[in-house]
């Protein structure tokens, strides 16, 4: 099967349906999405498709971009853009396999297909029979369409797996994060162009662009023999690849097992097939990713305080993600904060918005362009080389006035600090409530956490659009906007009310020491007034934002007394 010529992916229609075709139907004004039968698998789609057409159509410069942003290519002029590069597509047959290693490896032992998935059960676990909630046996045998999405994904995503077994190029279970068009209906061309960046923006320090060329082993790591990594001096640096390398990095050393089988089912998409994969060969000590790697789809962070350490992938990480990352992962600051954005988001923040912006003054089709679009923020969290989950989020972006990134990167931090103490404060008084010795409580109690961030996550992309309006309408403004700030504090305070009473005071009496709750009741109260001893950095915020929090409660009181009656 070849993956540029073949039907392999499914793509998502305007009418509904689901239809397998070739990569170049992204071109196609009918098709939506992708619909791939994994989360995962998903991601690692567009994250193809995104380095496919990064390979084959990078613009020079952002014009180029918006010009093909406005008038997409058609599926055969995409065929024709793709058609060089067939020859490093192919997923089987006697020469260079996409991915795989280029020696058969006819010296290790048969492996089962499964150990593409991430998340099944491991070697060790398999043998120690400590595979209790994902079990073994799920997936025996795969269809070549997902065989080759599962070896995509994996190589990408590559975690930790032992001695000489290769992480991926951005770590063990990185983040990825996209740029997304707000309408559910855009087409997928638009999905996936947000995403290209230009060849200067891919170029990492040490790189030097050149035309991509499907017999370039530095970029296509299978069209040569293995980087074997055996020894010292063999790890693979940024300078010694193609600068759109990172896209197609292959870490592991993997080769695929066809079978021929009559109307057998695949146990990832369940499609009846003729052509299977059941069996791989996998060997140890392939390439051994090392030095300042900046993947551009993947946001970074690096210790201000120590420039010589090399930059760490955002991870995955318990707790979940939400809007107390945004600003990493949209707000390059790598002197302050040591947050790298992704080239991806940096190329729409500093390049795509303000040219769409000043082509709306010449040009009223694009009024609507780049004007509401989304973060989509996925990826596993890994111990080590075990999944604890797989999380995938979307939120807002907003469009940055010139020149005004670094304010609002102050004030958003400003705004998610005051959430970060007061979750925290929330969580210690219901454990306070909860057990008579709480320094001693052991457990996760990171659930508390995500029930008030989760409580509070509208609230604070309403914020964010009060910050950018007030950016925009007076941009000396020195702090945040009192009124942003007022009903900011107004909806933590009360959130974290609301939530410190379902959990610590709405259970059976029975089982609720009232003494207990009570205090811790009243000790959260002082905390959120600000007059408590360790409450500086509510007071502190009620100060820079200058608002009066007593005026509004006098207002409040006085606006029910006004609605019963009995003023």
């Amino acid at each position: 099967m070849n993956l540029l010529n073949d039907p392999w992916l499914p793509f998502l229609l305007k009418s509904g349906e689901v239809d397998y075709r070739a990569p170049s139907a992204l071109a196609d004004p009918d098709v939506i999405n992708l619909a791939l039968p994994r989360a995962d698998f998903q991601g690692a789609a567009y994250q193809f498709l995104i380095g496919l057409l990064q390979t084959a159509l990078s613009p020079k410069t952002h014009d180029d971009w918006l010009d093909r942003l406005l008038e997409p290519p058609s599926v055969a002029a995409l065929d024709t853009a793709f058609e060089p590069f067939n020859s490093a597509f192919e997923l089987d047959g006697d020469g260079p396999r996409f991915m795989q290693d280029l020696d058969p490896l006819e010296d290790v032992k048969n492996a089962t297909v499964s150990g593409l998935l991430i998340d099944a059960p491991g070697a060790n676990g398999i043998k120690n029979n400590t595979d209790f909630f994902v079990k073994r046996g799920r997936v025996d045998a795969m269809c070549d369409s997902c065989a080759a999405i599962a070896l995509y994904t994996m190589q990408i995503n590559a975690p930790a797996g032992g001695a000489g077994i290769r992480v991926g190029l951005r770590g063990g279970g990185p983040l990825t994060t996209l740029v997304m068009p707000e309408l559910s209906t855009a087409r997928l061309w638009e999905r996936l162009w947000l995403n290209v960046i230009t060849q200067k923006e891919a170029i990492q320090k040490g790189q030097q662009w050149s035309t991509p060329h499907p017999e370039e082993p530095s970029l296509f790591f299978w069209m040569a023999n293995t980087r074997v990594s055996d020894k010292k001096g063999t790890e693979v640096l940024p300078e010694d690849t193609h600068p759109l390398h990172a896209y197609w990095s292959m870490p592991r050393r993997f080769r695929l097992l066809f079978d021929e089988a009559d109307e057998c089912t695949c146990d990832i998409c369940g499609r009846k097939t003729q052509r299977l994969v059941r069996e791989l060969r996998a060997k140890k000590q392939g390439a051994n990713y090392d030095g300042p790697w900046l993947h551009p789809l993947t946001p970074y962070r690096r210790d201000p305080k120590k420039p010589n350490e090399l930059p760490l992938s955002s991870k995955g990480q318990p707790g979940g993600l939400g809007y107390r990352h945004w600003s990493g992962f949209v707000l390059h600051d790598e002197d302050n904060s040591g947050a790298i954005a992704a080239a991806v988001l940096k190329s729409y923040i500093d390049g795509k918005q303000p040219l769409v912006t000043q082509e709306r003054r010449f040009d009223d089709n694009i009024q609507a362009l780049l004007r509401e679009t989304r973060l989509w923020v996925f990826g596993y969290d890994m111990d080590n080389m075990k999944p604890r989950g797989w999380y995938s989020i979307e939120m807002p972006l907003v469009e940055i006035p010139q020149g005004q990134q670094e304010k609002l990167r102050v004030w958003i931090q400003q705004l998610t600090e005051l959430a970060r103490n007061i979750a925290w404060m929330v969580r210690t008084q219901v454990k306070n409530a909860w057990f008579s010795r709480p320094s001693d409580a052991k457990g996760d109690m990171s659930a508390i956490d995500s029930q008030f961030y989760d409580a509070t996550q509208a609230v604070f992309f309403k914020a964010l659009l009060g910050l950018r309006q007030s950016l925009q309408d007076n941009p000396s403004a020195p702090h945040i906007p009192s009124s942003v700030a007022e009903n900011w504090y107004f909806a933590l305070k009360y959130e974290a009310m609301r939530v410190f009473e379902d959990l610590a005071l709405s259970g059976a009496h029975e089982s609720m020491d009232l003494e207990r709750a009570t205090a811790a009741h009243r000790q959260l109260q002082h905390f959120l007034s600000g007059k408590s001893k360790g409450s500086k950095v509510v007071s502190d915020f009620i100060k820079q934002g200058s608002f009066d929090p007593s005026a509004k409660a006098k207002r409040n009181e006085a606006s029910a007394v006004t609605t019963t009656g009995d003023a």
